[in-house]
């Protein structure tokens, strides 16, 4: 059924209003509190990010009241609310892109971005699935392109990591005869596969470990534990595919030496 897909819960007094959890002044609070731990904890341990996650959780306070103030009147436009996936999209890009490369070339991350989500939302829209409108867009879209921004970004740098590591033996490759794509891929391959380890895990744990957001939400909406169970494992499904896809596409570009691989030496093109 078309409204399978709308992950928007309605409150229910039964459920504590719909929440998971409720708002109150305790609640910044203890997620102050936790912000703080988790900076210090960082620069106890001397991970290097304790201001990155300072300014992570100071900018999703910002970006989180932005979007509750205007996602209430973009949802009513499906032009709107186009613009805003679009906005998504275009943030998931140059974020994954940052990750890969500080060169010009980050804007590449928009090709693994969007293959690997816009064929499944056009497939959703397609079989009439999902319905078309922001209510029911926009939440999927977040959700697929949040996925292919995790797998692009997690793969883009551990196949680049490894090509530094072994560059030996990409030189080694190349001098066998190798086509410098064939060499890189044959170095890097393996180690950006991993990035598609935590779906994996996601998937097969899935509640036995964890209850994801779209099961719970669907859950407090009012919806019963099949249909819940039912879009959840879509979500799960699909968030293979895009990552899957994702990472085979920001492979292709680094043993292309479209983003960030070092040039082939002279002398064994």
């Amino acid at each position: 059924m078309v409204h399978q897909l709308d992950l928007t819960p309605v409150p229910l007094a039964a459920a504590g209003g719909g929440q998971l959890l409720p708002v109150t002044p305790v609640l910044g609070v203890v997620t102050a509190v936790l912000l703080a731990a988790a900076v210090a904890v960082a620069g106890w341990g001397l991970l290097g990010h304790g201001h990155a996650v300072l300014r992570a959780g100071l900018r999703a306070v910002v970006q989180l009241a932005a979007v509750a103030l205007v996602i209430t009147w973009v949802v009513g436009s499906l032009w709107w609310s186009a613009l805003f996936v679009l906005l998504m999209f275009t943030v998931a890009v140059r974020t994954a892109g940052r990750r890969i490369t500080p060169g010009p070339e980050w804007t590449r991350a928009a090709a693994p971005i969007g293959a690997g989500v816009l064929p499944v939302l056009a497939l959703l829209l397609g079989v009439g699935l999902l319905p078309l409108k922001g209510l029911s867009v926009i939440p999927v879209a977040g959700i697929l392109i949040g996925g292919a921004l995790t797998a692009t970004s997690l793969a883009g740098r551990r196949a680049l990591d490894e090509l530094r590591q072994r560059h030996g033996e990409v030189e080694a490759a190349l001098a066998l005869g190798f086509e410098p794509r064939d060499a890189r891929l044959e170095i890097c391959r393996t180690a950006a596969a991993t990035s598609l380890v935590p779906a994996l895990d996601q998937t097969r744990t899935v509640g036995l470990v964890t209850l994801p957001g779209a099961f719970v939400g669907m859950l407090l909406g009012g919806a019963t534990p099949v249909q819940a169970g039912a879009v959840q494992l879509f979500v799960l499904v699909a968030l293979l595919a895009v990552e899957s896809v994702a990472i085979v596409v920001v492979l292709e570009l680094v043993a292309r030496g479209l983003v960030g691989a070092e040039p082939v030496p002279d002398g064994v093109r």
